[in-house]
C-alpha cells in the first residue's frame, strides 16, 4: 500500500463544531484536532468530547489530536477520552525531554490494551517549542518507536528566546532552531514539520517562508488556516520538472549498472548512488501523491 502524503498539517480548534465538520473533508494531508492552545481552559472538557465524537466519523485527512502538555492537569483526561476513538496519533505539546515521550507511550500501551486497539497504532508527534526542547530534539525523536514526527512550535520558542512579533527575512532568526529540528528528525528517520506562518494577510511572506522550509529540509509544514494549505501542498510536492529529471537520473543509472558502471553523467552532472537514491525517493513521493488524489 502506498504511503499517504503528510505535506500539510492543519490545526483545528476542538470545541468549534463547524471547523471540525469542515476539517473532515479538507484538502489537507493531516489535521491536529486541538485540545491545547486553541481551546480556553473552561472549554477543555467540551472540546475533548467533541473531538472524540469527530474521530468516530469519516475523515479524509489523517487525524491527530494535539494534547495538553505533560505538566498540565488535563493530559490524563485528554488521553482517556480521545484514545478510545482511535486517532491516527497524538501530538504531545511542549515536549522537553525523552522521558515525557516514553511516559506517554506507556499510557498509550495501556489504553490500547484496554480498548482493543492494535498495539502501537497511536503514533506520537513531539512538539519542539522551547530552547530545552531544541537541545534535546535528537533524543526526543529517538525516544520511542511510536514517534512519527517532530514539529517546531515556532511561536512559543520565539517567546522564550525574546524574539519580536514580526517575521524577518524568511524567518532568518529561526534558521538554527529549524535546522536542529530537521536534522534531529532526519537522524531518527521521522517526519519534520515546520511551524506555522502566522500572518494570514501576507501571502508573499507565506510563499517565501514555505519555500525556505523546504530548502532547509523539512518534509511538511503546519498551518492554522485552510487558505494556506494549497501553498504548502504545492511547495512540498515534487514539481513536474523535478519528477522528469529524477526519472532521467533513475533510468540512466539503471542503464549504467547494467553495463557494470557505478556512476553516469546526466545533463553534465555526475550521478552516483546517493543522487540516485534521492531521485528514487522523489519519485516515490510523487507516486504517493498521485495514488491519494
Amino acid at each position: 500500500m502506498t504511503a499517504r502524503p503528510t505535506r500539510s498539517w492543519m490545526f483545528v480548534p476542538g470545541n468549534k463544531e463547524r471547523f471540525l465538520v469542515k476539517a473532515a473533508t479538507a484538502d489537507v494531508d493531516c489535521v491536529f484536532l486541538d485540545l491545547e492552545d486553541g481551546v480556553l481552559p473552561e472549554a477543555k472538557a467540551q472540546a475533548r468530547t467533541m473531538v472524540a465524537a469527530a474521530l468516530r466519523t469519516p475523515f479524509r485527512p489523517q487525524r491527530y489530536v494535539r494534547l495538553n502538555a505533560a505538566a498540565t492537569k488535563w493530559l490524563a483526561d485528554d488521553l482517556a477520552e480521545v484514545v478510545p476513538a482511535a486517532p491516527d496519533g497524538v501530538c504531545l505539546s511542549k515536549c522537553e525531554d525523552p522521558d515525557q515521550v516514553t511516559d506517554l507511550a506507556a499510557r498509550l500501551d495501556e489504553l490500547e490494551r484496554c480498548h482493543g486497539l492494535p498495539p502501537g497504532s497511536t503514533r506520537i508527534v513531539a512538539a519542539i517549542e522551547s530552547p530545552a526542547a531544541i537541545i534535546a530534539a535528537a533524543s526526543i525523536a529517538r525516544a520511542h518507536p511510536r514517534v512519527a514526527a517532530l514539529m517546531l512550535g515556532a511561536e512559543d520558542l520565539a517567546l522564550d528566546i525574546g524574539l519580536g512579533t514580526a517575521r524577518v527575512a524568511e524567518s532568518a532568526e529561526l534558521i538554527f532552531a529549524r535546522s536542529m529540528v530537521v536534522y534531529a528528525a532526519a537522524a531518527a528517520r521521522v517526519i519534520s514539520i515546520d511551524g506555522v506562518f502566522p500572518n494570514l494577510d501576507d501571502p508573499e511572506g507565506m510563499e517565501h517562508d514555505t519555500q525556505q522550509a523546504r530548502r532547509l529540509g523539512f518534509t511538511a509544514k503546519s498551518t492554522f488556516n485552510p487558505r494556506q494549505v494549497a501553498v504548502i501542498n504545492r511547495i512540498f510536492s515534487p514539481r513536474p520538472d523535478e519528477i522528469a529529471y529524477a526519472q532521467r537520473v533513475a533510468d540512466a543509472f539503471a542503464a549504467a549498472q547494467a553495463r557494470g558502471d557505478a556512476s553516469v553523467a546526466v545533463g553534465g552532472q555526475l550521478v552516483d548512488r546517493p543522487i540516485v537514491l534521492r531521485a528514487q525517493r522523489l519519485l516515490e513521493i510523487a507516486a504517493a501523491k498521485e495514488a491519494n488524489r
